[in-house]
């Protein structure tokens, strides 16, 4: 099986970033961002999804951290599409339920080429540490776009802001993981009567 990886590079001019994604991984994440709590979400992605997963990004982080995460999301959603390739033989949709003590989570998602995200997650405070909540938001946003995804995220239950967060990303992980995976039946099919995702 051919590994189904790819490498981005993004630049402008506030913002340099470098994704590389390998979907059949081991969950290995290296990532030099200059937003921790953002690494820590990530480093959620690769290992519940068993991607690799390495991102360096250098950002306007002197302004905030807004165009560093948000254009971080659209450099691995070009990554992932990429990676992708034509979608042959993949599941198509995923889903998933990740609890963390008091918090619960469901993140569903389609591979289908349409971006949209449904994002109704309530957080119970305004920032975790110094990361600004609204950011993980302008992640995915930038993520489905630039990847061709609909994805819906619903925080079922949650009071803790670190709790919520991290049941979005372990499930996010989970779902992409579940979304990517060949379908040994339907190798050489695209899951589409349109022909065409």
């Amino acid at each position: 099986m051919t590994t189904r990886s790819a490498s981005v590079a993004r630049n402008t001019l506030e913002t340099q970033i470098e994704v590389s994604i390998n979907l059949d991984g081991s969950g290995q994440f290296n990532a030099e961002t200059g937003v921790p709590f953002l690494d820590h979400m990530m480093d959620q992605i690769a290992r519940h999804g068993l991607f690799d997963l390495s991102v360096k990004a250098n950002g306007d982080l002197h302004i905030d951290a807004h165009h560093t995460v948000e254009d971080v999301g659209i450099t691995i959603g070009q990554a992932l599409k990429k990676a992708l390739g034509d979608k042959k033989g993949v599941v198509r949709y995923g889903h998933a339920y990740v609890p963390l003590d008091e918090a619960l989570s469901r993140v569903v998602l389609d591979l289908s080429g349409r971006p949209g995200l449904e994002f109704d997650v309530t957080f119970t405070r305004d920032k975790i540490g110094e990361f600004d909540v609204d950011l993980f938001y302008e992640f995915f946003q930038g993520l489905v776009n630039h990847a061709g995804m609909t994805l819906h995220i619903d925080n079922l239950k949650g009071r803790n802001a670190h709790h919520i967060a991290e049941t979005i990303f372990k499930a996010f992980g989970r779902a992409l993981r579940m979304a990517v995976s060949l379908d040994q039946r339907a190798l050489e099919q695209l899951p589409s009567t349109k022909g065409a995702l």
